[in-house]
């Protein structure tokens, strides 16, 4: 622990008081080539502590898409195609159209789910029997 209170006391702030810093904007004009050199370190650690804090809280963004919409449903068949006849709904039926339910070719709500991660506004079709 001793290593680290050093580094941290004395090291630390007596190469932070030896860096060429300005004291007015007009002032890095006057800095050397070697005055200029001596900046990159600390620069270069700022630089990564603010990468590494932004994707501490900040660690996806938005999902990447994947160029495919179906993911899982019939993944064996050259093409996804239901046939449903209106005799065989009784009030109404909830088809899903953003390929993330588990219950093909019905909605089960994961549509929610998929908008708020992606930021998208699809939601299911509803068919009612007059």
């Amino acid at each position: 622990m001793q290593p680290v209170a050093h580094l941290v006391k004395v090291s630390l702030p007596n190469y932070l008081t030896n860096l060429p810093v300005p004291d007015s904007f007009g002032g890095w004009f006057r800095l050397g080539f070697r005055d200029w050199l001596a900046l990159v370190p600390p620069t270069a650690a700022l630089a990564g502590f603010t990468y590494v804090t932004y994707r501490a809280f900040c660690p996806h963004g938005r999902p990447q898409p994947s160029g495919t919409v179906n993911q899982k449903i019939l993944k064996d068949n050259p093409k996804v195609v239901d046939t449903i006849d209106i005799e065989d709904i009784s009030e109404k039926a909830v088809f899903c159209r953003c390929w993330k339910t588990k219950n093909w070719p019905y909605c089960d709500g994961s549509h929610g789910a998929h908008n708020k991660e992606t930021g998208d506004n699809v939601g299911p079709l509803v068919v009612k029997k007059k």
